[in-house]
């Protein structure tokens, strides 16, 4: 089921040509998922890890999958910081039946962008989980608010909306902490974020069917004989400017 609901692949390559999506379940099903969407110029892309894995992280993604999709199909919502307000306060009324300190453990750290092919302009909203850019081999970070999709303190505050303008070529990141997080190396620590990024940037140049052959290589190498202990989800997006612009 989790499967048959997230984008297919022709969907995929038709909406966005470039890209990759580096997809690894720790167990059948998963936390994390992507979600991909277009509305005329305009492509919705998000990349979520909700609390826990397994069983109880795949039913919070597909409950993730369905507000999305009304958001956005059914609202007509196409502001990034709009989509992650409702979707909070959707999943926030899906699990009001618990009480506060169960509810607190229920939500999604996730990025989504809203790029506008037209206009060449991204715009990013985060829940903890940062956009990676990376234009002519240099990283540029845009860091999520510090508030996941869920119950918080903090929950009335709106999430920020980032504007990009895009060039030719940009590297478009978006991922879950399953590959940072993972234990290996010759110490058994994690790999950690800073080295994801500089990873990230080290292959950015590279076609997309390359980057996830790397990624894959990187991933095993570290691992060595340790076990998968979280989702992993990387999804890379070429941006490319339309012919005539």
């Amino acid at each position: 089921i989790q499967q048959a609901v997230l984008p297919g692949k022709r969907t995929l390559e038709k909406t966005l040509p470039d890209h990759f999506i580096f997809f690894k379940p720790r167990d059948i099903v998963s936390g994390d998922f992507y979600w991909v969407e277009k509305k005329e110029d305009q492509i919705v892309v998000c990349a979520a890890d909700c609390t826990g894995h397994g069983v109880p992280g795949a039913f919070m993604s597909l409950l993730g999958l369905t507000f999305l999709n009304e958001i956005v199909n059914h609202e007509g919502v196409l502001k990034a910081s709009e989509i992650l307000n409702r979707l909070r306060s959707n999943i926030i009324r899906a699990m009001s039946h618990k009480d506060e300190a169960e509810q607190a453990k229920d939500g999604m750290d996730l990025a989504l962008v809203v790029i506008d092919r037209q206009l060449n302009m991204l715009e990013f909203a985060g829940a903890y989980n940062p956009l990676i850019l990376i234009r002519k081999g240099e990283l540029i970070e845009y860091k999520g608010d510090k508030m996941p999709v869920g119950k918080h303190i903090v929950e009335e505050a709106s999430f920020t909306n980032h504007r990009v303008q895009l060039e030719h070529e940009d590297m478009i990141y978006m991922y879950s902490d399953g590959f940072p997080d993972q234990f290996g190396g010759e110490r058994g620590g994690k790999y950690k974020a800073r080295p994801f990024k500089n990873f990230l940037t080290r292959i950015s140049n590279e076609p997309m069917k390359k980057q996830v052959s790397m990624l894959e290589t990187e991933l095993k190498d570290w691992m060595g004989d340790e076990p998968q202990v979280d989702d992993i989800l990387v999804t890379g997006i070429r941006y490319m400017k339309k012919p005539n612009q």
